[in-house]
């Protein structure tokens, strides 16, 4: 499979190029996803259009057992500050997180599967905006399993390019890999007045410093120190002039989690970290958002890409995923059947870059590396009895 891949390597390469000139923000990928289509349905797909909105969805094969393969097609708010021909021609905004790859490399496993004999079906879930929400905060993911996305699915994989690792290696284990994500929004009440006269107020900026002190004290102090965690202030605001106390300050951020009963006692905790406010003559309001869940790698399925990456690749080459609490949706097609997402390395050496920068970019030697295993293992779950 991996000779395949690289016998279409200028064909992956070419749409990396193209997506990563013409890159659209979550929710707007109208051209990502008319290509992405037109692409699959001149390979013999069954394609609908508009799932989660600017999401495709694309079927080929028929009955059991079902495999999906998940590509996110969105970018970000980024100017890119790089010298090459395929720079963004969107000024603003960038592929900076290796998306435009992912969307490649899963149409070039799309071109090999359509060669192959296999039992049952795979589907390719080309997904939108995995970077943010919509109005109601929910992200690609959610929106394309309400319509329908999911639906029969037995096994869903994925991948997400590595620029710190090194080129001709994947990552794969299972358990947690990254962090589930929920945001809290709250508002610290006072009573405002003249600055120079702070007895006749109650100061929202001196309680916020005692709430801030048992925000940062959560993780350190009421947390199992095995168990990760995160809670980060993320804006602090109050205020409009030097010599008047505000009635209230707002503050914002975000938790982070691997565990939900770690999610529970966060939420907890943070309630109790405003309730500081009224021991101190003042009071709160607190709003905390979920969002993503944990990602979760199921056992069997990372242990079958593992297999697949050392046939591939040799075992020297497999390495454990540098676990971290960063938020990926990809937890969400999990809630719906067991997967796995293994991670790619595309580091440049000569010049090492970071996702998520303006002068991200990838050794585009590792397309047709990631293509092969995303195609190999989705034909040996086909292929297999159980």
């Amino acid at each position: 499979m991996l000779n395949k891949a690289k016998a279409i390597e200028k064909q992956i390469v070419d749409w990396r190029r193209d997506f990563h000139m013409h890159p659209e923000l979550g929710f707007t990928e109208s051209r990502t996803s008319a290509k992405v289509a037109e692409v699959c349905e001149g390979l013999g797909y069954r394609v609908r259009r508009g799932v989660g909105r600017t999401g495709v969805v694309a079927d080929f094969g028929n009955g059991k057992p079902v495999v999906a393969i998940r590509a996110d097609m969105d970018a970000l708010p980024i100017l890119e500050t790089n010298s090459v021909p395929y720079i963004s021609q969107n000024p603003g905004v960038m592929h900076a997180c290796g998306h435009d790859s992912h969307t490649a490399m899963a149409l070039g496993a799309a071109s090999l599967l359509v060669k192959e004999e296999f039992p049952g079906m795979v589907r390719f879930l080309f997904q939108p905006s995995e970077e943010i929400g919509d109005d109601e905060g929910i992200s690609g993911a959610p929106r394309m399993i309400e319509d329908g996305a999911m639906e029969g699915v037995d096994f869903v994989i994925a991948q997400h390019v590595d620029a710190v690792a090194a080129t001709g290696t994947i990552g794969i284990e299972s358990g947690p890999t990254s962090g589930g994500v929920d945001s809290w929004f709250g508002k610290v009440i006072g009573h405002g007045g003249h600055g120079a006269k702070p007895e006749a107020a109650i100061d929202p900026f001196v309680i916020t410093a005692h709430v801030i002190f048992a925000l940062n004290s959560i993780v350190s102090r009421r947390i199992n120190p095995f168990d990760p965690a995160v809670v980060s202030i993320g804006s602090v605001n109050g205020g409009f002039t030097q010599n008047v106390i505000p009635d209230h300050v707002d503050i914002t951020g975000t938790l982070r989690y691997a565990d939900f009963n770690v999610q529970k006692k966060i939420h907890e905790e943070i309630t109790r970290a405003f309730e500081i406010s009224k021991t101190l003559g003042g009071d709160y309001e607190l709003k905390i958002e979920i969002g993503d869940p944990p990602l979760i790698n199921d056992h069997n399925v990372s242990k079958l890409i593992h297999a697949v990456g050392v046939d591939l690749l040799g075992s020297e080459n497999i390495r454990p995923i540098e676990k971290t609490l960063g938020a990926e949706d990809f937890g969400r097609f999990l809630e719906h059947a067991p997967g796995a997402m293994f991670t790619l390395g595309v580091r440049i050496d000569s010049d090492p870059r970071q996702i998520h920068n303006p002068r991200f970019d990838l050794n585009e030697n590792a397309l047709p590396i990631g293509t092969a295993v995303l195609a190999e293992s989705a034909l040996r779950f086909l292929r297999s009895k159980t």
